[in-house]
């Protein structure tokens, strides 16, 4: 059966499969340029978890396999897809008639990447031929001019390797990181709930002189300053649940205690309303950001927001916030869904990016940092939940219940 179907109809099964049965199971399993062996594993990376990508790539590179280079570089060019590159596969071998390369990666920003993969630093590489690959595709206009060079090596240990860049008269164009660290940053830009994060990240492979700093520790001050507001609706302060104590204009933002719930049990409940989701809509959705979710083919969205249940005097039981950004990037998708969760209920709230668009302006706002963001209160009625709607009727949620799958 080929890997595409064998997926769809039993993802657990091909799940199981070390990634060479996985190689095997693509197309006729001979993994070569414009074949459906090719074609077929890398539309399954697109749609495995960002997990699934690190433990291949793990073992390409503890295990020998024969074409543990070829997965090797698809797997280091899909993670350039979820740094949100645009992404163009190159050659596994190449010939008199193609510019050489393995992967082109193109950002939001503006700045091109030429890649290339090793699986070690063991030999020298030509550095005046990926150069030239570079001004090739430079005249060729198939990259902007604004571009460099980016090595990603399998292993830690590359000493040798950046001593011939630093050596090289190319060293203001090339940029070297190991799978580990590429993986890393991954991981931080989908723990992530801050659109800069990315764009922070994806500034690292541009060249720059490192005597100052100041690049580098940004990007660690956003990282981690995003990690202290990692919960990012159970940040309600006290008593501020009720419709009567939110302002109707908007205003600042005041300290106040906060009721927060672990991370670990949010990211737990959020899972479980992802997977059940992407049961329905019949697909395979994959983590953007913290909160933030998509299928490959990107035309199917969502993103989850979790609310603990507030018992205090004077609230109302759930409350969530609504970002812009969170807005423009539903927007982009055909199929898009805000997703209400509830930590104690075992259903969530899928509503329609078109059934929720009308509310906002009837929304109550606060604002933050980076912009306005929509309060979204929710209150008990004997049939069932429903979304606040100052001076007007309640918005009754019931039509977009999503009974949870069991965990």
């Amino acid at each position: 059966m080929p890997l595409i179907s064998l997926w769809k109809s039993n993802p657990d099964a091909v799940s199981e499969l070390s990634i060479e049965q996985i190689v095997a199971t693509a197309g006729d399993g001979g993994l070569r340029d414009a074949s459906t062996c090719s074609e077929e594993l890398r539309t399954y990376l697109s749609d495995v978890t960002s997990q699934k990508l690190s433990g291949y790539l793990d073992h390409c590179l503890t295990t020998p396999f024969k074409p543990n280079g070829m997965v090797l570089q698809d797997l280091v060019n899909e993670v350039g897809r979820r740094l949100d590159y645009e992404v163009t596969n190159g050659r596994y071998q190449g010939t008199s008639s193609h510019i050489g390369y393995d992967g082109l990666w193109r950002s939001p920003e503006g700045h091109d990447l030429v890649v290339e993969v090793k699986t070690t630093d063991a030999y020298r590489i030509s550095l005046d031929t990926i150069a030239s690959y570079r001004q090739r595709l430079i005249d060729s206009e198939q990259i902007r001019r604004l571009s460099s060079i980016l090595i990603v090596v399998g292993r830690q240990d590359t000493g040798e390797l950046e001593a011939q860049i630093r050596g090289s008269r190319h060293a203001w164009d090339v940029r070297l990181i190991s799978a580990e660290a590429l993986l890393k940053l991954l991981q931080v830009k989908e723990n992530s709930g801050e659109p800069e994060t990315g764009t922070k990240i994806r500034g690292l492979f541009a060249p720059v002189e490192y005597t100052r700093l100041d690049r580098m520790v940004d990007i660690v001050f956003t990282a981690a300053t995003d990690v202290e507001v990692v919960p990012e609706v159970e940040e309600i302060p006290n008593g501020q649940g009720s419709e009567s104590q939110i302002q109707p204009t908007v205003g600042a933002l005041t300290k106040a205690p906060y009721q927060f719930t672990d991370s670990a049990l949010l990211q737990i409940k959020r899972l479980q309303i992802i997977e059940t989701l992407g049961s329905r809509e019949d697909v395979h959705l994959l983590q953007k950001s913290r909160a933030q979710y998509w299928n490959a083919g990107r035309d199917v969205r969502a993103v989850c927001s979790l609310s603990k249940r507030y018992e205090g005097k004077n609230q109302n039981p759930y409350w969530y916030a609504y970002h812009p950004p969170w807005d423009e990037f539903l927007g982009g998708g055909e199929r898009a869904f805000f997703v209400l969760g509830c930590m104690d209920r075992s259903e969530a709230f899928a509503i329609p990016l078109d059934a929720l668009r009308p509310l906002l302006p009837s929304l109550h706002q606060s604002a933050r940092e980076g912009g306005n963001y929509w309060h979204i209160h929710l209150t008990e009625r004997s049939e069932g939940l429903a979304i606040i709607i100052p001076g007007a009727s309640a918005f009754p949620l019931d039509r977009f219940s999503l009974p949870l799958v069991d965990e």
